[in-house]
C-alpha cells in the first residue's frame, strides 16, 4: 500500500509560503529588481501547490470516497471544501503578483493575501496529516501514490523540477528522498540529492539571503 511518507516532504516545502508575507514586505516601493526576485519564488510555489493539489482532486478523493466508507465521508467533504478555499486565496494572490513584480507597488495588499493563504494552508495540511494520511495507507495502493507524485512533475515545466524538488528536500529525511527517487531514471537518482540542495541553497541565498532560511517547524502558526 501507499507510503505516504513523501507528503510530509511536500507540506515541509508549502510551508515556505510562511516566509513570502514578509519577503513581499521587505520590498522597498517601486523596487522592481527585488519584486522580479521575491515575485518569481512565489510564482513557483503557486505552480507547485495548485499541481499538488490538482492530483489530489483528481486522483485521491475520489478513491478514498469510493473505498473508504464512514471514515472517508467523514473528512474528505472537509478536505475538498479547503481545497477550494484555498484555490481562491491562490488566485487572488496570482491576480495581484504580475503588477507587483512590475511595478514594486501594491506589496501590502499582495502580503495580506499570502497571510491568508498561509493560513488556509497550514489548517489544510495539519488535518490532512491527522485524517487523510492514515486513511490512504488502508486504501490506496503504492502504484496509484506514485501517480499522484507524477501527476504533477508531468504538468509542471521540466526546468522547474530539480528546483521544486531541491525545496522539497531542504528538510527531508534522506530515506524518504531515496524512496522517491527509486522508481526515476538513474541518472536523476544519482544527480537529483546533489543537483537539488545546490540548486535550492543558490536559489535561497538569493530570494532569502541565507541559503538556510527558517525550517517549517518555526513556520507553523
Amino acid at each position: 500500500m501507499a507510503d505516504v511518507r513523501d507528503m510530509y516532504m511536500a507540506h515541509a516545502a508549502m510551508r515556505e509560503f510562511g516566509l513570502l508575507p514578509q519577503l513581499v514586505r521587505d520590498v522597498r516601493s517601486g523596487d522592481t529588481r527585488r519584486a522580479e526576485v521575491v515575485g518569481a519564488h512565489a510564482e513557483l510555489l503557486c505552480l507547485i501547490l495548485h499541481m499538488h493539489h490538482e492530483g489530489e482532486d483528481l486522483l485521491l478523493w475520489p478513491r478514498l470516497q469510493e473505498r473508504g466508507g464512514a471514515e472517508a465521508a467523514a473528512v474528505v467533504p472537509t478536505m475538498e471544501a479547503q481545497h477550494h478555499a484555498i484555490e481562491r486565496a491562490h488566485d487572488t494572490v496570482v491576480g495581484l503578483l504580475p503588477v507587483w513584480r512590475a511595478t514594486g507597488r501594491g506589496g501590502e495588499e499582495l502580503a495580506v493575501a499570502l497571510d491568508g493563504l498561509y493560513d488556509a494552508l497550514v489548517e489544510h495540511m495539519a488535518l490532512e496529516e491527522r485524517e487523510i494520511l492514515p486513511l490512504a495507507e488502508k486504501y490506496v495502493t503504492a502504484d496509484e501514490w506514485k501517480g499522484l507524485g507524477e501527476h504533477g512533475m508531468s504538468k509542471a515545466p521540466k526546468k522547474a523540477l530539480p528546483l521544486a524538488f531541491g525545496i522539497a528536500m531542504y528538510e527531508a529525511d534522506p530515506a524518504v528522498v531515496k524512496a522517491v527517487l527509486a522508481h526515476a531514471p538513474l541518472p536523476a537518482r544519482l544527480l537529483m540529492p546533489v543537483i537539488g540542495p545546490r540548486l535550492y541553497a543558490k536559489h535561497a541565498k538569493r530570494v532569502h539571503g541565507t541559503a538556510t532560511p527558517p525550517r517549517s517547524t518555526a513556520l507553523v502558526r
